[in-house]
């Protein structure tokens, strides 16, 4: 998801440097990193950190083969797959992230500038925690709107703040039946952000979100859980995102 009132083009977007270190902060910095302790800060945006860790953790079965997380960013949710799932493919449109993801797999560190204010930056570093299995991970640039035909199918899928910055995002809703195999399940976050930038408003969804999303799943899944998880990205020390995002799980 990008900064809120953004216009550019998807691709140019999220292969900005600038939005770059923002997500490496988002998926891999530290409480304090993100919230310096020094500070004082409202309760709710402690609670929205680690919001990539925290959507995979909806998946239900404690182990299972293969898995696709589509829009993965910088991968910290692929990542958090891999310690259920046996292989863990994370796509994301995104060159400069598939980048990131591809760095921190091989086992290196990847420095990147906090914004603090003006001129002012902090160096950081962004790393794989140690309890991760990166060798049961693969990164591929793609889109999730025209997913190879040959991917084959998959016991999780996870999609995170991906549909609203889709240009057409019932093409990948009419594709979920076809990846999520028998029994398997699938875990969808959007914050419900429809915007003209990223999705045509003839795109959009006609009502709100949540009834679209059961009326082009239902046929093939069943609803098990909808909840809802803050997140927060850091753009300057002063200046935060906290948004809000609608947790969908699906079995099917």
């Amino acid at each position: 998801m990008n900064r809120s009132g953004e216009t550019e083009p998807m691709s140019a977007v999220y292969e900005s440097p600038t939005i770059l270190a923002e997500y490496l902060l988002f998926h891999y910095g530290s409480a304090d990193e993100v919230l310096p302790p020094h500070e004082s800060w409202p309760i709710g945006m402690g609670d929205a950190l680690d919001f990539a860790v925290r959507t995979p953790s909806y998946f239900s079965n404690p182990q299972t083969n293969r898995g696709l997380d589509l829009g993965c960013a910088v991968g910290r949710s692929t990542y958090e797959m891999s310690r259920t799932c046996g292989h863990v493919i994370g796509m994301d449109y995104s060159h400069a992230f598939i980048n990131a993801a591809q760095l921190l797999r091989s086992g290196k560190s990847i420095p990147y500038p906090r914004h603090d204010e003006g001129h002012l930056e902090t160096l950081l570093e962004a790393t794989l925690p140690e309890d991760v299995y990166p060798h049961k991970t693969g990164f591929f640039q793609g889109d999730a709107m025209r997913l190879p035909n040959d991917i084959g199918s998959f016991d999780r899928v996870h999609a995170a703040n991906l549909l609203c910055r889709l240009t057409d995002p019932e093409l990948l809703l009419k594709r979920l039946p076809d990846l999520v195999g028998t029994g398997g399940q699938l875990v969808i976050a959007t914050p419900c952000t429809w915007l003209a930038a990223f999705t045509p408003p003839d795109h959009w969804p006609p009502g709100d979100t949540l009834s679209w999303l059961k009326n082009h799943l239902c046929d093939h899944f069943e609803l098990i859980t909808e909840a809802n998880e803050p997140f927060l990205i850091r753009e300057t020390a002063r200046k935060f995102q906290w948004t809000r995002s609608l947790v969908t799980v699906w079995q099917k």
